[in-house]
């Protein structure tokens, strides 16, 4: 006789930069969340889906857990902690290479309450070695309150199937959600504007990132069948619109290709990309703004 499905939510939690997107990316096989060396990249729940013939596994990749500046901060913080009382199980995640700080004591002492099954994954262990990773693993503190430790490089996916075979226990007997060729329940457009954010990130630095929204007006096919994307990257300053536009339209006319790169791996044909750069002062503190942009805690996602 064999097993019953199983089916289930698991939250993806941690401080900033710990490599959450990474991870979930790995676990479906395919790439659902933005990638980027640059802190509170992720600002909404991304649902991802793994199903195979014994479990479907729901991955919400939740934006890092860190002191709200601003609105948008506030909304982040909002959306992480509601995901944990909505999961069949908790995963965080800490950093081998990087040493236990106050953000990470942080979303452990909010942990703390949770009750749900909490798996600790000790990420980028392919940076370091067993006698530095053990050294590291004395230095967690309240470890006693996670059910297992799991210690993986999300990069390199070693570990990956041990995280797998422990996610599988915690699971309860469920029906399958989601079609099994299903990856995520998000649709085109947010992806689309997702993928163009990552290209606008991996081009600023210093404050401009954290100062970026990205919108898609619109995607249709035109009479021989290539798909016409319109979108808007929104900056606060006039300062910031320049940087992404760049010397000769330099920046913007290479944020357009890498992202029409990522675009047509993910929609499976050519596109033709369209981008505006528009100046929208202080949107991040502005609540109608937020709705607008797609930031917002009453939203179905």
């Amino acid at each position: 006789m064999s097993e019953a499905f199983k089916s289930g939510f698991v939250a993806i939690v941690g401080r900033p930069n710990v490599g959450k997107s990474t991870l979930m990316n790995t676990l479906v096989g395919e790439k659902i969340a933005i990638m980027s060396d640059k802190a509170q990249t992720t600002r909404n729940r991304i649902q991802a889906i793994y199903t195979d013939k014994e479990c479907q596994m729901i991955f919400i990749d939740t934006p890092g857990i860190h002191k709200p500046k601003n609105v948008l901060d506030d909304y982040m913080d909002q959306t992480a902690y509601g995901s944990l009382e909505e999961v069949d199980a908790v995963v965080m995640m800490v950093s081998a290479v990087d040493p236990i700080g106050p953000g990470d004591r942080f979303v452990m002492e909010k942990l703390a309450s949770v009750h749900t099954p909490k798996i600790l994954v000790v990420n980028k262990i392919d940076q370091t070695d067993k006698e530095s990773l053990a050294a590291y693993l004395e230095t967690i503190p309240n470890v006693s309150q996670f059910t297992e430790i799991v210690a993986l490089s999300a990069l390199t996916h070693a570990g990956v199937d041990d995280l797998f075979k422990s996610l599988k226990t915690h699971l309860p007997e469920g029906p399958q959600y989601y079609p099994e060729d299903q990856i995520t329940d998000h649709p085109e457009y947010f992806v689309v504007s997702e993928l163009i954010r990552e290209q606008v990130l991996a081009r600023t630095h210093d404050e401009v990132p954290h100062a970026i929204a990205v919108t898609v007006d619109s995607m249709q096919k035109d009479h021989i069948g290539k798909i016409h994307v319109y979108a808007n990257i929104i900056v606060e300053h006039k300062s910031q619109k320049g940087i992404i536009i760049g010397k000769g339209g330099r920046s913007i006319k290479q944020i357009g290709i890498n992202a029409r790169r990522e675009i047509e791996r993910l929609l499976g044909e050519g596109i033709y990309l369209e981008l505006f750069v528009k100046v929208e002062k202080n949107w991040r503190n502005n609540k109608a703004r937020l709705r607008e942009y797609g930031y917002d805690d009453k939203s179905e996602i």
